[in-house]
């Protein structure tokens, strides 16, 4: 039986056949090379990574731990994408200087902007460490057991394998803990920012145009890496110096056009591949759901206020983003499993698989997996909802209740460690304060609150919520908690924080906030957190060993490629249009054009800067237009993921052509299910990044760094 179903690939589509999945870099030398080549790459695999030669991967670090970044010059230029270095261009924005409404474009490397806590990582070398890890484990059968061993041996070799002082090793597990890699790695801790365009142009389209084809944003800013005078990772000082690479990408001013062979190269962060059937119907079903009914309510309060008070879209301009992105991801992943048929062709891949063992003589071993799946997902179901209806109200949604819940666990963190470790968490958190209440607004929590609170009351299941919450007036409950509590202030936080352990927490019992908190957080630890863990530990031993059987059962030609894990990935496709409904195609590129037919003077998200106007009406595009016209954006069929943001987009031959910042949304189901006929990535066009570089911003100090290349005028 071919297992390329496992794969996630619709097996009706051959011509799709040599794409989708997320491979180790390390990991590319043969069938993954003949794969690119096919394709139209040519470079080698030692071209995107190599140990003792420069190579691609030398150029792509880790951004902040979330999203993806490359090295575009010799002096450690930086490139990401906006909605990355979001949180910092706002941290540097006021009323005064409003980076996130005007840009910012510094004109020396004097004017850099440092950002305190920011950090980007290169990887140095991957490793196989999977025997040294699962050594000593196979007689074991207590799942926690094995934890605790495999934990051990991880230790071990973090703590003991080859590095330079600067360097730090990492272990990672892959397809499912049947895999361990250790990664060696160098963190840079002195990251400026350098340039960003308006929001008018970073975030053109805002949440309306999220996820959505045909796309018109220029969604990018420009850092830069400092170290210290021998070029190591350094914390921040004005005697560091700029970053000189071991690799930057060229840049190709040649475009794209339909067809041509892309390279995406990032850290994707979570996929889900391989879930059994009855775990995508509950996602389906019953997760997403309630995750996108709780995160509807506050997004529609707080876009209220943000749309009607200027310093209120500021403050929470962050904040709205990171929380709109995910509920209008499920939606579209939602939608994109049901129009897909997933579970049905996932159910039958299953009918397969259970017939291929059969065939293999593995059924004693393995044909208790699917039945064992049904179960534990069917007892999993409540204490899944009742964590996710916790985790989106108080820790996600509601500010007020994420910061009494912090201070729930500070009193668990004195009553189990002591007087020393409540007073590092307390400073901690006051530390942290600071910048909370700098974008902290009660009166707009306030309204969040009643109506997630709302939300929570009626659909958390009622043996989880605590007796005196039930059947509550949520109303006169936010009056009470936003009209008294301490903690809807920095002033009054840090006096309520005063004194003893024994008088802050006398205190704290008084205040209606850390009261309604404690009590949830009570329920939450006794009823929901233990049964959750433990039956998600169940379901992650069935997960390993049901990827076991997958990789048993397979050859190397079915194409089984690791979940996404945080960890470097390469993925590779092509530009591509599709059709995502019965008579409508969709090009894969689109022009400066589009942006000005969605533009509407003064809007919140489709308004268009008075210069970006004035040189589309002059035609004003230097060097990066094509055949009179500017491309802004493009798509194509490599498979990526949350993470995958800011990753490179590069050419057959290693030059960047586009910045990867989004998926369409039809195909936002690709973390569970890749379907390759309408799954697509979006790319900013690199030639629209150096036109509002160089045009827009004036800033052709910053084009003079950078390497541009021609490749198909060779």
């Amino acid at each position: 039986m071919k297992l390329i179903r496992y794969c996630i690939l619709l097996i009706s589509f051959s011509s799709f056949a040599q794409q989708g999945g997320m491979w180790i870099p390390s990991l590319l030398e043969g069938l993954n090379e003949s794969e690119m080549t096919s394709l139209g790459m040519k470079m080698s695999a030692k071209d995107i990574y190599d140990v003792n030669q420069s190579s691609l991967k030398d150029a792509v670090p880790h951004f902040n731990g979330g999203c993806t970044s490359e090295v575009i010059s010799p002096n450690g230029l930086l490139l990401t994408n906006h909605h990355c270095g979001y949180g910092a261009i706002q941290s540097h924005s006021s009323l005064e200087n409003d980076y996130l409404t005007d840009g910012f474009w510094a004109k020396n490397y004097t004017e850099e902007l440092p950002n305190p806590g920011m950090t980007v990582t290169f990887i140095v070398k991957i490793e196989d460490v999977t025997a040294q890890v699962l050594k000593n484990t196979q007689k074991l059968s207590s799942e926690e057991e094995k934890q605790a061993v495999i934990k051990k041996n991880i230790s071990h070799i973090v703590e003991n394998s080859p590095k330079e002082s600067w360097q730090n090793n990492r272990v990672r597990t892959f397809y499912e803990g049947n895999q361990y890699m250790l990664f060696v790695v160098e963190t840079f801790k002195d990251v400026r920012l350098v340039g960003t365009p308006p929001s008018s142009v970073g975030k053109f389209g805002s949440d309306t145009d999220n996820w959505v084809w045909p796309r018109h944003t220029g969604d990018f800013a420009l850092f830069r890496i400092y170290a210290d005078k021998n070029n190591r990772p350094a914390e921040y000082s004005e005697n560091n110096v700029p970053y000189t690479p071991k690799h930057f990408l060229p840049i190709s001013l040649d475009g794209v056009e339909e067809n041509d062979f892309t390279l995406v190269f990032g850290y994707p962060g979570t996929t889900d591949e391989y879930l059994p059937a009855v775990a995508v119907e509950q996602r389906v079903n019953v997760i997403n759901p309630a995750r996108i009914g709780l995160r509807e309510v506050a997004l529609k309060e707080q876009d209220k206020f943000m749309r009607a008070d200027k310093e209120i879209k500021i403050k929470y301009a962050s904040k709205y983003a990171r929380i709109a992105n995910y509920y209008k991801k499920w939606i579209g992943e939602n939608q994109g499993l049901k129009k897909s048929n997933a579970i049905a062709i996932k159910k039958q891949q299953e009918a397969d698989f259970t017939k291929a063992l059969a065939q293999k003589n593995l059924s004693q071993t393995y044909g208790h997996l699917l039945p064992a799946f049904e179960k534990a997902y069917q007892e999993f179901e409540p204490y899944n909802l009742a964590y996710t209806y916790f985790s989106e109200a108080i820790l996600r949604n509601i500010e007020l209740m994420r910061n009494a819940f912090q201070l729930v666990q500070l009193e668990q963190v004195y009553q189990a460690k002591g007087k020393q470790s409540f007073t590092d968490r307390k400073e901690n958190l006051l530390e942290r304060s600071a910048s909370f209440y700098k974008d902290y607004s009660p009166h707009v929590d306030k309204e969040v609150f009643i109506k997630v609170m709302q939300v929570f009351a009626a659909e958390m299941p009622a043996e989880f919520l605590p007796e005196n919450f039930k059947n509550v007036n949520i109303e006169k409950l936010a009056d009470n908690i936003y009209n008294n509590s301490a903690l809807t202030t920095s002033e009054s936080t840090q006096k309520i924080l005063k004194g003893s352990p024994k008088n802050v927490f006398k205190k704290l019992e008084k205040d209606p906030a850390f009261t309604l908190a404690k009590s949830l957080t009570q329920v939450f630890y006794q009823k929901v957190l233990p049964a959750y863990q433990e039956q998600e530990l169940a379901i992650t031993a069935l997960q390993r060993e049901y990827m076991k059987a997958i990789l048993e059962t397979s050859t190397k030609e079915d194409r089984i490629f690791p979940n996404a894990n945080g960890t470097l990935r390469v993925t590779y496709g092509k530009v591509k249009g599709y059709s995502p409904s019965d008579a409508v195609y969709y090009q894969p590129v689109t022009y400066l054009e589009g942006v000005m037919e969605k533009y509407i003077p003064g809007d919140y998200e489709f308004d268009v800067p008075e210069k970006l106007i004035d040189l589309y009406k002059n035609k004003d595009y230097g060097a990066y237009a094509e055949n009179g016209k500017l491309p802004v954006n493009f798509i194509g069929t490599n498979h990526t993921t949350g993470g995958n943001s800011g990753s490179p987009t590069i050419d057959a031959e290693g030059n960047l052509i586009g910045l990867n910042f989004d998926r369409v949304w039809e195909g936002t189901m690709s973390d569970i299910y890749y379907d390759p006929s309408i799954c697509r990535n979006i790319m900013v066009d690199v030639r629209y990044i150096l036109f509002i570089i160089d045009k827009y911003a004036n800033a052709q100090h910053l084009i003079k760094e950078m390497k541009l290349v021609h490749p198909k005028k060779k």
